[in-house]
């Protein structure tokens, strides 16, 4: 008898030890509401991961943004200097216009020289007492020589239409007079030269053109 006694306590003490909790409390509940709680201490809620993504975002669009006021600020240095050097191009292609403007007939200029050299001591020598007048004639006509060989250098052509037909691109009929000489429309005098340059027309040669003479009345009998 005192044996079976000792094991029903023993029974008793053992199951006394499984249910060490509130009687009113299921095992169950208590399983759940454990691991519920090891769950949510282990992972993080949806509204700190979005917060987290958010950060890494903007930290994101931050290093972008540095970078493109970098590049910005890069552009607007290239832009400047860009500016400068199209002002600085600018100016001088004005001031090489000017001074080709201003110093273009310098060579011809220098070849004139010549020119104006020689009239002067023809001058000179006209002004004497005993000027020989052919050697001022010869003199003159060096002088004239000089001029013309000088203008040719530069393109400057003379139009001496004398004995051609007339061409009004290049020749003004000051008038027109009968001649059996020369045949209708043809140049039968040169009043004035004209010159071209580099082909193109300077001055129109002034000239008298010739027309058919008319026939006289024949006299009655």
């Amino acid at each position: 008898m005192v044996s079976d006694e000792n094991t029903v306590s023993n029974s008793k003490n053992e199951a006394m030890r499984d249910t060490d909790v509130p009687a009113n409390v299921p095992t169950k509940n208590r399983t759940v509401e454990s691991q519920s709680s090891t769950e949510s201490n282990a992972a993080p809620s949806s509204g700190e991961q979005d917060s987290n993504v958010l950060k890494e975002e903007l930290v994101k669009l931050q290093a972008q943004l540095k970078q493109a006021e970098e590049k910005a600020a890069k552009h607007w240095d290239e832009l400047l200097r860009a500016k400068a050097d199209l002002e600085n191009t600018r100016r001088r292609l004005q001031r090489d216009v000017e001074n080709a403007h201003k110093y273009a007939v310098e060579k011809f200029v220098q070849d004139l020289l010549p020119v104006i050299d020689s009239l002067e001591r023809g001058i000179s020598a006209a002004s004497e007492m005993d000027a020989d007048i052919h050697k001022l004639q010869e003199g003159t006509e060096l002088t004239l020589k000089m001029f013309n060989d000088c203008a040719s250098k530069f393109g400057v052509a003379a139009i001496d239409p004398q004995g051609e037909a007339f061409n009004p691109e290049f020749h003004q009929a000051v008038s027109m007079q009968e001649s059996n000489e020369y045949a209708p429309n043809t140049v039968m005098m040169v009043m004035q030269k004209g010159y071209l340059l580099n082909g193109r027309l300077v001055r129109p040669a002034m000239v008298v053109v010739a027309k058919a003479a008319t026939n006289a009345p024949a006299g009655s009998d």
